[in-house]
């Protein structure tokens, strides 16, 4: 265990990334665990938050094991190793919509009444409270690199090492305070880990449209 919750892991990424404070960076969470942190992380740099919806695409008989992503847009990341799942073209494209079906009703619940925040010209930090492939980030940063960010962040408490070497292609800078060639799971770097909701993420996203 590296780091006791949530916040204690944004705390320290917080730090890893002051060079950023004053910046107004635009933080932006991969739901749901990530959302609580982003929230913490634009605090301490002074930036705004939101939320980039991207969701894995599980293997087939196999919902948690990632064999891609898609965003918002409709893109698809599909990993190296789909094909050797048994995913097909047909699952492929079916798992697509089912996926997309669910990030439209979770944008109208999240974002309601305002738009998502516009990362054209810059400073974007990408957080998730820790990777395993990496499909989901390398999704989000794929969307977000099409917008024009003047510089683009990946910033995670935990990942493998070969991951953390698939996402660099990705993004201008990756933050990682621990890369872990011991990795089985996420919630195992964690001393508390428990499921975030979407009525924590409305909250914190109400709050940010209160503030802004």
């Amino acid at each position: 265990m590296f780091f006791s919750d949530r916040i204690d892991a944004a705390n320290k990424l917080a730090e890893r990334l002051s060079a950023y404070r004053g910046k107004n960076p635009l933080v932006l969470a991969i739901p749901r665990g990530a959302v609580p942190m982003a929230r913490r992380i634009a605090d301490e740099l002074g930036g705004e938050v939101d939320v980039v919806l991207v969701r894995k695409i599980g293997a087939p008989g196999n919902s948690e094991f990632a064999i891609g992503a898609v965003d918002e847009s409709g893109s698809m990341f599909v990993t190296d190793d789909a094909a050797l799942t048994g995913a097909s073209e047909n699952y492929l494209a079916q798992e697509k919509q089912r996926q997309l079906e669910t990030m439209r009703q979770r944008r109208a619940q999240y974002t309601p009444l305002r738009e998502p925040s516009d990362p054209a010209g810059r400073i974007v930090i990408v957080v998730d409270d820790g990777l395993a492939t990496g499909s989901t980030m390398i999704a989000a940063l794929r969307a977000l690199r099409q917008r024009n960010p003047e510089k683009l962040i990946c910033a995670v408490p935990v990942a493998p090492p070969d991951t953390l070497n698939k996402v660099e292609h990705y993004a201008d800078q990756v933050v990682c305070l621990h890369a872990s060639a011991e990795f089985f799971a996420v919630s195992q770097f964690y001393g508390h880990f428990p499921q975030v909701d979407d009525e924590e993420v409305m909250a914190i996203l109400r709050q940010t449209s209160g503030s802004n």
